[in-house]
């Protein structure tokens, strides 16, 4: 089955709404490199649209009625989005769901060292990488410390103009010979991702302030001077901080046509930020209640608090049914079972340079849409959630009708491996789950590639499921 490259809907002088709008992500995708940093971008953006916080709402005492707009925080690291639709709650809401966190490198609690006079962090690698991408890249720091007074000292350092960069060093070809003869996955090791971070020792006549004692590990003190003089904090703050190791720089316009973007993170912000735009689209109540559940941790499969596995968005459905009037343990269960949930994620482009491993027929391809996988999991089906053709006839019928270019896909051959996404968990409540999302080259690597048009027609995918789903 051929599906017309989405670009040909557009004639030349009309794309620029495609570009504008890759454009705005471009810009989004480069300051928002945190799962902490999207959240906050997210609730501002949503503020500003006359959302509001659903704590605020129930203390309130007001009654949430059709129209209304209100979100949830999860610990500042993940998001819930609510447009109260026209029908009740009990009758099923319409979801996007997308996850925030990419892979990435993090440090370990205890992370600074100094060795052979060079200050050294060690890290502990996030989610499904190829680590010997991560070698050799200018590398920036993005995060949080907390110290015990409950002060929160954000760190961002090496994405501004003048900033340093940071980095994993690799070992030169000249002395290569054993380590080009291992595996790729032995190549470099986890515990060898350590990042370099300074070579200057503290001056000799400086003296510790416990003692007289000179001090030992001058680098790492000067390292620590610096933390002091320029965010008081000290050593033993490493302990309560979340710090991650991600690609410094900015995305990037990607082909001389400028019809792609490079940039770290769209697993999965290139499906999160269309389905926040779309949220915000919904100018007057639809006749389901919208809903946006942006999540953490799903490259780690989805644990924790910050999870698609903890009870947030369940407790964020009760909060909302309760300050609209319509809350009840079973109306609850049957508004959970009646939904319908767009499980966007990112597919795998077909790549020329790896054509072995996709079947032509049933893999994404660039330009070509939103992607729609029936199912994910990995060889048999293991791990998956497979949608059912009833829902999957109807999606095709609004989509079609409202000219939004998509296609199917799997994720590679059958015995070549596979992945997973949400979808499943949200399905265990009974709802109606696919997924979909936009075709990713390089997915999980340090600088990932999407199209624009494939974005584009992501967002406008989101607005009809939203609106007519």
């Amino acid at each position: 089955m051929d599906r017309k490259n989405a670009w040909e809907k557009y004639p030349q002088d009309t794309r620029d709404t495609i570009m504008q709008f890759g454009e705005a992500y471009r810009q989004f995708l480069s300051a928002c490199k945190t799962e902490r940093e999207c959240t906050a971008k997210f609730v501002q953006m949503a503020k500003d649209a006359g959302f509001c916080d659903i704590k605020e709402i129930a203390a309130s005492g007001k009654t949430l009625k059709p129209g209304d707009k209100v979100y949830a925080v999860n610990k500042g690291k993940g998001l819930a989005m609510f447009v109260i639709g026209q029908e009740p709650i009990e009758q099923g809401m319409n979801i996007l769901g997308a996850h925030i966190d990419s892979p990435r490198l993090d440090l370990k609690q205890n992370p600074l060292y100094e060795d052979t006079e060079m200050a050294m962090l060690d890290t502990h690698y996030y989610g499904g990488v190829k680590k010997y991408q991560w070698v050799a890249l200018p590398l920036a720091l993005h995060g949080v410390f907390v110290k015990k007074d409950g002060t929160t000292v954000p760190v961002s350092i090496g994405d501004q103009p003048g900033d340093p960069v940071f980095g994993v060093s690799d070992l030169l070809i000249h002395l290569a010979g054993e380590q080009m003869e291992k595996k790729a996955s032995k190549v470099i090791e986890g515990e060898n991702l350590d990042l370099l971070i300074g070579s200057i020792p503290m001056a000799k006549d400086e003296k510790k302030q416990d003692g007289d004692d000179v001090i030992k590990d001058r680098v790492k003190a000067n390292i620590l001077h610096i933390l002091e003089q320029e965010f008081q904090i000290g050593e033993e703050d490493f302990i309560s901080a979340e710090i991650e190791v991600v690609p410094a720089g900015e995305a990037r316009d990607y082909g001389l046509d400028r019809s792609m973007i490079m940039g770290y993170g769209h697993d999965d912000r290139v499906c999160a930020y269309p389905s926040f735009l779309a949220m915000l689209d919904l100018l007057e109540a639809p006749r389901h209640t919208g809903v946006c559940l942006l999540v953490d941790k799903e490259e780690v499969g989805s644990v924790g608090a910050t999870g698609m596995k903890s009870r947030f968005f369940e407790n964020m459905t009760a909060e909302v049914m309760q300050a609209a009037g319509q809350y009840s343990e079973l109306a609850l269960r049957r508004a959970l079972a009646a939904s319908k949930v767009l499980s966007s994620d990112v597919s795998a482009a077909f790549d020329p340079n790896f054509a072995s491993v996709s079947d032509k027929k049933n893999t994404a391809y660039f330009g070509k849409g939103l992607v729609f996988n029936k199912f994910t999991g990995s060889r048999g089906k293991s791990g998956s959630n497979d949608a059912n053709p009833e829902y999957i006839a109807h999606l095709r019928e609004i989509l079609d009708r409202n000219e939004v270019s998509y296609q199917t896909a799997e994720l590679g051959k059958v015995d070549q491996g596979g992945g997973g996404t949400i979808a499943f968990i949200l399905s265990e409540y009974g709802m109606e789950v696919i997924d979909s999302g936009v075709a990713v080259l390089n997915m999980h690597a340090p600088w990932e590639i999407i199209s624009k048009v494939d974005l584009y027609e992501a967002y406008r995918g989101y607005q009809v499921f939203l609106k007519e789903a």
